[in-house]
């Protein structure tokens, strides 16, 4: 009899391709393809993550606005776009709405705001990111692919800092059950040095790294020390554009509760999660007999309470 975390391995295997008719991407999955693409100037990227921060407002900005919203001259905007390959802000902005009208077209209703306290409120935002990487998952190749790499890079290294450290060590921990070496960095400096440098020497190829608000500068330095050494970086984190995007080799863009004093994160959890499952298929017969042997040492040593 399989455990129920084999049961759970073996029936959650993801297929590849759109098998069911789902909406479109996310709007911050649509924006960043549109601007992930240029090498864009800092106020460049300030541009950018504001109309991904606000897209369904800052779509029907007049360039004016735009520039005085965000805090650049006209000019800048008119870069911008040109940048991004437009003939100008208006061709911009027509896309923009595009993307901002199919958002508001297949967005669930609004919940009632009458009688809806704040608790409540943070839960529909955490749902609002969830809804959001759904969509996002409609064509899971990319989560595929990663976890295969990730899989197969032996040792596999994952990082957290500061606030990511919870999420690096769920992510570690789960990991450790079906593959052979995961290293956990949860310290900044040349402690998070030593052992990036040591997981290349050893024949590592992957970084997992997380990011989440506030990034701190550490993450930044740690990932370009990681790239340095020749390891390739897949990061979960909450802005599609910036420095830490800008050096990592695949970004999975994340929505973050911000309604609360501390953050929430439901959706980077489940993130972590889907890329559990892709390298949990990515090697099913060393998924199946790493649990195999893990469940006989727990009944061993009895870790877990009879439910």
């Amino acid at each position: 009899m399989p455990s129920p975390q084999q049961a759970r391995a073996q029936a959650s295997a993801i297929t590849s391709g759109k098998t069911v008719p789902v909406a479109g991407a996310a709007p911050t999955s649509q924006l960043r393809e549109l601007f992930d693409g240029p090498r864009l100037s800092p106020g460049q990227r300030q541009i950018a993550q504001y109309l991904i921060e606000h897209i369904t407002e800052a779509a029907f900005l007049s360039i004016t606005d735009l520039a005085e919203r965000v805090g650049v001259s006209q000019p800048s905007v008119t870069r911008f776009a040109a940048a991004v390959g437009f003939s100008g802000y208006p061709a911009l902005r027509e896309k923009l709405q595009a993307i901002a009208l199919s958002t508001l077209a297949g967005a669930p209703a609004a919940p009632a705001q009458d009688g809806t306290n704040e608790l409540q409120a943070a839960v529909d935002a955490e749902i609002e990111n969830l809804e959001n990487l759904r969509r996002d998952f409609a064509d899971p190749d990319r989560v595929i692919t990663v976890g295969r790499a990730l899989s197969q890079s032996t040792p596999l290294t994952v990082l957290g800092l500061r606030i990511s450290v919870s999420l690096a060590e769920y992510f570690a921990y789960a990991a450790r059950r079906i593959h052979p070496d995961v290293r956990l960095v949860t310290r900044g400096g040349s402690v998070a040095y030593d052992a990036l440098l040591q997981s290349r020497e050893a024949g590592g190829t992957w970084l997992l790294a997380f990011g989440m608000p506030r990034h701190a500068q550490e993450t930044l330095t740690a990932v370009r020390v990681a790239r340095s050494a020749g390891l390739r970086v897949a990061l979960i984190t909450d802005l599609a554009l910036g420095p830490l995007a800008d050096e990592a080799d695949v970004t999975f863009t994340i929505g973050t509760g911000s309604r609360l004093v501390f953050d929430s994160y439901a959706a980077p959890v489940v993130m972590s999660a889907a890329l559990l499952q892709a390298m949990s298929d990515a090697d099913p017969e060393r998924t199946r007999a790493r649990l195999e042997d893990y469940e006989q040492i727990a009944e061993q040593h009895q870790f877990f309470l009879k439910d």
